[in-house]
C-alpha cells in the first residue's frame, strides 16, 4: 500500500468549496495550465518579445523643460500640461519607429511587450503603452478638456510641448535576444507562489478557474512532496485495514457469484494473480509515473478474467481491481469510472471481435469508449478542452491491450486452465483421446457425436458456452471405454456377442457397473489432465438420478426402498446452464432411440416428459438458468430431434422386365 498522504478534497469549478476553509500547510507554486502553457508556447513560435527599460530621466528632463518654456499669457496652463505628460509618462511611450533585430530572432511580437522597471520586468499589451504621435495627441485631449476655449496645438507647436514627448520606455536589444534564446528553450511551468498559512478558499466559496488553479497545484504539492508527521503505527494500521477491506470485498465477490472457485487451486490462485497484478499497477503508476496512468491498457484485466471465468465473476472482481485507483489516485474518480466503462464494453464485444486484426478494432472501441468518458469530464471540469497528449496515451494503452492479450496462453499453461482455443482442440475428433474412445467404446462415441450436436444448437440458442459445450459432450461418457460391454450401445455392434453383459447380474450388480463409467471417467479425465472444467461434466451429467431400469427392477422384485443407495450416482447436481444443458441432451439423445415413433406430437411429450423427470427429482434445484432459458432449451431440443429423425420417402424400386 502507499506510504504517503493524499489530498482527499473533491471539487469542480463552478461549485461551492464544500469543506472548511482550506488554509496552505507549506509553501508552494502556481502551475499553470495547459492552456497558458500552450499560450506561452504559441508566443514563443509567434514572435520574440521585446524588452524596454524604463527611464525615470526622460521623464525628469521632460518635466524641468517644462518650467523653462514660454507659455506667455497662457503660463496658466503649466499646471495642466504637467499633470498630462506625467499621466502619459506613466503608461510609458515608445518610439514611432519599428524596433529590429538582428537575422535568426524572427520579427517582434506585436501583441505584448516587457516593461523593466526597478530591476523588475513585467508584461504588458502593447496597446497599453503610447507611439509618441499618439501620446501627443492624448497631452493635447487631456489639456484641452480643461481649456476648450484654447487653440492649444498651435500653443504646442510654437512654444515646443509637443518637443518634450520624448520614448521614456528605450528599447533593449541586448535583453529582448537573450530573452528569446532563453524563452525558446523554455517556458517556466509557474506563474507565482502561495505563502504557508495563505488562505485558499474559503467554505462556501465558488470555486473560480483562478481558485481551482490554486487548488491544482496545492493538491499536485500535496500528493508528490507532502509526508505522514504522524505515528508511523497508525500509517501502517490504515493501510491494513484498507488492504483487508480490499480483500473482504473480493472474496465476497467471488463468495456470491461463483463459489466454487474456491474448490479449484489453480483457478482461484489465477483469479487473485490478476487482481494482484492490476493493484500493484495501479499502486507503481501512482507512485512512480502518475501522469502516464492513462496509458495502463486496465481492460486488459477484463479480458484476461472472462477468458476462465463467467461474465457474473469477471464484473464484480474487475470493479474491486479498480478500486486502488478510485482510493489512492489523485483524479480517481476520472480514471475508476473511465476504465469501468471501458471494460464493460470489451467484456461484450471481444466475444465478436477476438481473432486477428478485429482485436485492433476492439482496441478501437476501447479507446473510443475511454475518450467519450475522459470528454465528459473535461466538460464538466468548466468546459475544459481534451487534453491531447492524455488522449494520444489512452490510444496507446488501448493498442496495448492486443500486444498484451497473447500473455493469456502463458497464463494458461502456467494455472493449468482451459481457454476456448484450447477447447477447440480438445473437442477435434483427432485427439489421441478421442481415437481411443472411438476405437474401445464405438457406440459410446457415435453417442458423444449426437449429444455434442444437439447441445451445439441448444448452446447458440441461450448464449452457452458452445465451445466448452462441444469438448464437454465429447468426453462426460469417457468412462464407458473401460468396460464398454456393460452399455448397451457397444454389446449390440460387438461382433459375436450373443450374451448380455448384464445377463446372471443382480440388479445392484448391474447398477453399480453403469455407475462407475462416473468414477473410471474422472480417473481417466485426471491421468489425461483433462480441463477440471471439462471433467466437471462427468461429475454431473447424471447428477444425483438414479440406474432407473435397475432400480425399478429391483423395488419390482420386492428389494428394500430403503436399502437403495447403490442405485443412485454419487455426482453433483448441475450448477450452471451447460452442465443443465448437457445433462437434458444426453438423457434425451439416449432415450431417443427407444421411441416407436418421431411424430412432432411424440417427440414434444418425450423431450417435456424428459425434463420434467429431471426436475422432479431435483437435479436442476441448484442450476443457474431461468425458466425462459429452459424453454428454449426444449424447443431447440425438440427441433433437432425433429430435423434428425424425419420422414423420408419410400423409394420406388425398378421392376426387372422379363421380356
Amino acid at each position: 500500500m502507499p506510504r504517503t498522504a493524499k489530498f482527499n478534497y473533491d471539487y469542480r469549478k463552478g461549485s461551492p468549496w464544500p469543506y472548511e476553509t482550506l488554509v496552505s500547510q507549506f509553501d508552494f507554486p502556481i502551475l499553470k495550465t495547459e492552456e497558458q502553457l500552450l499560450e506561452e508556447l504559441d508566443r514563443v513560435d509567434g514572435g520574440t518579445v521585446p524588452y524596454y527599460r524604463y527611464s525615470e530621466d526622460v521623464v525628469n528632463n521632460a518635466t524641468k523643460s517644462l518650467q523653462g518654456l514660454e507659455l506667455g499669457k497662457f503660463a496658466r496652463l503649466r499646471p495642466a500640461i504637467a499633470a498630462g505628460m506625467a499621466d502619459v509618462y506613466s503608461k510609458g511611450v515608445i518610439s514611432d519607429a519599428k524596433e529590429k533585430l538582428d537575422k535568426g530572432y524572427g520579427e517582434l511580437s506585436g501583441e505584448v511587450i516587457y516593461i523593466q522597471r526597478n530591476k523588475r520586468a513585467s508584461e504588458y499589451p502593447r496597446s497599453e503603452v503610447y507611439k509618441v504621435s499618439d501620446a501627443r495627441n492624448q497631452l493635447l485631449a487631456d489639456v484641452s478638456r480643461a481649456y476648450p476655449d484654447v487653440n492649444l496645438d498651435s500653443l504646442f507647436k510654437r512654444s515646443g510641448v509637443y518637443d518634450l514627448i520624448t520614448p521614456n520606455l528605450v528599447f533593449d536589444r541586448t535583453m529582448t535576444e537573450l530573452s528569446h534564446a532563453e524563452s525558446a528553450a523554455y517556458v517556466s511551468p509557474t506563474s507565482g507562489y502561495v505563502s504557508a498559512e495563505q488562505r485558499i478558499v474559503s467554505k462556501g466559496e465558488i470555486v473560480t478557474p483562478e481558485i481551482a488553479q490554486i487548488l491544482d497545484s496545492y493538491k499536485a504539492e500535496y500528493n508528490k512532496t507532502f509526508g505522514y508527521d504522524g505515528p508511523r503505527i497508525l500509517l501502517v494500521l490504515g493501510d491494513i485495514l484498507i488492504a483487508l477491506a480490499l480483500v473482504v470485498i473480493l472474496y465476497f465477490c467471488i463468495f456470491f457469484t461463483h463459489r466454487e472457485i474456491f474448490a479449484k487451486p489453480n483457478r482461484y490462485y489465477y483469479l487473485l494473480t490478476i487482481f494482484t497484478l492490476a493493484a500493484v499497477i495501479s499502486f507503481l503508476m501512482e507512485r512512480i509515473a502518475p501522469a502516464l496512468v492513462y496509458v495502463v491498457p486496465f481492460a486488459i484485466t477484463v479480458l484476461y478474467l472472462q477468458a476462465f471465468f463467467p461474465k457474473r465473476v469477471v464484473l464484480p472482481v474487475y470493479m474491486v481491481s479498480l478500486l486502488p485507483l478510485l482510493i489512492f489516485s489523485g483524479n480517481g474518480v476520472e480514471l475508476f469510472f473511465m476504465f469501468l466503462c471501458a471494460g464493460i464494453v470489451a467484456m461484450n464485444t471481444f466475444k465478436q471481435f477476438n481473432r486477428g486484426w478485429k482485436q485492433f478494432l476492439n482496441a478501437m472501441i476501447i479507446f473510443g469508449v475511454e475518450v467519450i468518458v475522459f470528454a465528459g469530464f473535461r466538460l464538466i471540469d468548466a468546459g475544459h478542452s481534451l487534453v491531447w497528449l492524455n488522449v494520444l496515451q489512452l490510444f496507446g494503452g488501448a493498442m496495448l491491450t492486443v500486444a498484451f492479450y497473447p500473455l493469456i496462453y502463458v497464463f494458461e499453461k502456467i494455472f493449468n486452465l482451459v481457454s476456448t482455443n484450447r477447447l477447440e482442440e480438445l473437442a477435434d475428433t483427432n485427439n489421441p483421446l478421442l481415437r481411443d474412445l472411438a476405437a474401445k467404446a464405438p457406440g459410446t462415441f457415435q453417442h458423444s457425436l449426437q449429444v455434442e450436436n444437439m447441445v451445439t444448437e441448444a448452446g447458440r440458442a441461450v448464449h452457452a458456452n458452445v465451445a466448452l459445450l462441444r469438448a464437454a459432450a465429447l468426453y462426460h461418457d469417457l468412462g464407458k471405454m473401460k468396460n464398454p460391454l456393460c452399455f448397451i450401445e457397444n454389446s449390440k455392434i460387438e461382433e459375436g456377442n450373443s450374451r448380455s453383459y448384464h445377463a446372471g447380474l443382480s440388479p445392484r450388480e448391474s447398477a453399480k457397473a453403469i455407475i462407475a463409467h462416473v468414477s473410471d471417467g474422472l480417473e481417466i479425465a485426471k491421468a489425461r489432465k483433462l480441463p477440471d472444467e471439462v471433467s466437471d461434466f462427468i461429475l454431473t451429467h447424471h447428477g444425483t438420478s438414479n440406474t432407473q431400469s435397475f432400480y425399478n427392477q429391483y423395488l419390482n422384485a420386492g428389494g428394500d426402498p430403503a436399502d437403495v443407495e447403490d442405485f443412485f450416482y454419487k455426482g453433483r447436481k448441475p450448477r450452471t446452464k451447460e452442465e443443465v444443458i448437457l445433462m437434458i441432451c444426453d438423457s434425451v439423445e439416449a432415450a431417443s432411440r427407444t421411441l416407436k415413433e418421431y411424430t412432432p406430437e411424440s417427440l414434444d411429450k418425450f423431450v417435456e416428459s424428459m425434463v420434467s423427470a429431471k426436475e422432479k427429482a431435483g437435479q436442476f434445484e441448484t442450476a443457474e438458468i431461468t425458466i425462459h432459458e429452459m424453454n428454449v432449451v426444449k424447443q431447440t431440443v425438440k427441433k433437432y430431434l425433429q430435423g434428425l429423425y424425419h420422414e423420408r420417402i419410400e423409394y420406388i424400386q425398378r421392376e426387372e422386365n422379363n421380356s
